[in-house]
């Protein structure tokens, strides 16, 4: 009786890796491409926020470069 519980423990530990590989790979993936999704959207605003200063700066230099030439 005791090869039987150890082949009932060998049965059950092939039987859970069957499901983490059927079940938790699937759901891991899929959790690894939404937060991938998060961290390119935040690099896409990060980029959005410095094309958006280059331009705020280059309207100030302009600005500043024409209150100076009517001086």
């Amino acid at each position: 009786m005791r090869d039987a519980g150890d082949v009932f423990r060998i049965v059950g530990m092939i039987l859970l890796g069957v499901f983490v590989f059927a079940i938790g790979v699937p759901l891991v993936l899929k959790v690894a491409g939404i937060t991938l999704g998060i961290i390119s959207l935040l690099i896409g605003l990060a980029v959005l926020l410095i094309k958006v200063a280059v331009v705020l700066a280059i309207g100030y230099l302009i600005l500043v470069g024409i209150r100076a030439l009517l001086r």
